[in-house]
């Protein structure tokens, strides 16, 4: 579906500038909390910092679209986790 256009417009005007705000304070808190929170570990320069278990390239295969499942999602709630509201201290 789509949205009205004022309800874009609106959501345009008060929700993204809220969200930057809490965005710019949270970058400038994180070279702090990076210097606490392990500094050296950056997985995406280092692949061999990596935890997640490797999977063989013989494992995997093509998916086309057609073959998926359709999966209706439509009646779960959506749970706090969700919708993003952690705290300041554990979104950074």
């Amino acid at each position: 579906g789509s949205l009205p256009k004022w309800v874009v417009n609106k959501s345009s005007q008060l929700l993204a500038p809220k969200a930057m705000k809490k965005m710019y304070k949270a970058c400038l808190k994180y070279p702090e909390w990076k210097l606490k929170h392990n500094p050296r570990f950056k997985p995406w320069l280092f692949p061999e910092q990596s935890r997640l278990p490797t999977l063989p390239l013989s494992e995997l295969s093509l998916q086309h679209v057609d073959s998926l499942e359709n999966i209706d999602e439509s009646s779960l709630a959506e749970t706090k986790d969700d919708r993003g509201e952690a705290s300041d201290e554990d979104s950074v």
